[in-house]
């Protein structure tokens, strides 16, 4: 395959630029994506004959942008982590530079959050229970406009005036309970939504 200079030059300062946006590969992971664009690039370049700066133009627009290619990249590997992962920290960690990238991300993010506040919230209350008897727990009061609040009270203050606890001693077994699930669930949802997320980014490339 003949590459004329100036299409080389081209492809060069494509590829350099890309680099520079492959945050958090190895160094061996970097060579591996570069080289496998260089291919592509080439292959798409040259289907006709000699490579010319004017097909390797046409081959880089259909790529995109080298920052925009490169968060691809960075997102398909951080879906990658986290469709793998069954620990709730490094899931989130995932989540976290996920949301970076995508709106969808955002919106796994946000429901993880919700989903492991919750659990977490369950499993503390059931543990303090027997340590502040008289005040943790899940408690309920009207407030000063009429309406009823409920909230999870860890034991280190007095519940508001009126107020009045919704299980008693039952918090414990159902809080471990509750809260083990909620987390175990949370984690089930947010790996599935990823591995969906990611099967229709396939499609929509294929």
């Amino acid at each position: 395959m003949n590459v004329m200079p100036d299409a080389r030059l081209r492809i060069d300062a494509y590829l350099n630029e890309l680099r520079s946006h492959l945050n958090g590969f190895s160094e061996a992971e970097v060579r591996e994506i570069v080289a496998e664009l260089r291919s592509h690039i080439l292959d798409k370049s040259g289907a006709e004959g000699e490579v010319t700066a004017a097909k390797v133009d046409a081959a880089l627009v259909g790529l995109g942008a080298p920052n925009e290619l490169a968060g691809q990249f960075v997102t398909d590997a951080l879906l990658d982590r986290a469709a793998a992962s069954r620990s709730p920290a490094s899931l989130l960690k995932s989540l976290f530079r996920w949301a970076e990238f995508s709106v969808a991300g955002i919106f796994v993010l946000l429901g993880s959050i919700v989903g492991y506040f919750f659990g977490v919230a369950f499993v503390l209350v059931a543990i303090l229970k027997p340590f502040h008897s008289q005040t943790a727990g899940l408690w309920t009061w009207r407030n000063l406009g009429g309406d009823v609040e409920i909230s999870f009270r860890m034991g280190f203050r007095t519940p508001p005036v009126g107020s009045h606890e919704l299980l008693g001693w039952w918090i414990v077994p159902l809080g471990l309970v509750i809260g083990v699930g909620l987390v175990m669930l949370t984690t089930g949802v947010a790996r599935w939504c990823v591995r969906r997320f990611r099967r229709r980014g396939v499609l929509m490339q294929s």
